[in-house]
């Protein structure tokens, strides 16, 4: 398991392994789940509120469905820890961070000044996301 290096929470963080979405269900016990492309992330949404920890897995960083899957699940009101695992690329920080993602475990390690510049790029955003900053078009619309 690659190891953390950047969060944004305010809380401890979970230490558990995350288990596969099919496990989930069979425990009670387990805090922590582990989402791979494959899986519907609408299967988590009634269990919400005893997980403490979603990894979303990207294999590869051409694959999109974590960011799908981040949205969903906060927009299903998921306030834990939803952390971006595997193939993560400096250059998709600051769009993974907008869906919802507030904690990253690249399997390779970015480079921290690079990180903290894409974090920061966009002052101004144009669709309304879950991290709660206004678009650009409301702003000026109301």
């Amino acid at each position: 398991m690659a190891e953390v290096q950047f969060r944004f929470r305010d809380d401890e963080p979970v230490a558990d392994p995350g288990v596969t979405v099919d496990a989930f269900g069979e425990q009670t016990n387990a805090a922590a789940v582990r989402l791979e492309p494959g899986d519907d992330a609408r299967d988590l949404i009634p269990h919400l509120g005893r997980i403490q920890l979603i990894e979303v897995n990207f294999p590869v960083f051409g694959d999109g469905r974590g960011y799908s899957a981040a949205r969903i699940l906060r927009e299903a009101g998921y306030q834990g820890e939803l952390r971006a695992v595997g193939d993560v690329l400096v250059d998709q920080l600051a769009f993974l961070r907008r869906c919802g993602f507030d904690a990253f475990a690249p399997e390779v390690p970015l480079d921290p000044t690079d990180s903290e510049n894409a974090f920061g790029r966009y002052a101004e955003v144009y669709q309304p996301t879950t991290d709660g900053r206004t678009a650009i078009w409301a702003k000026r619309h109301g």
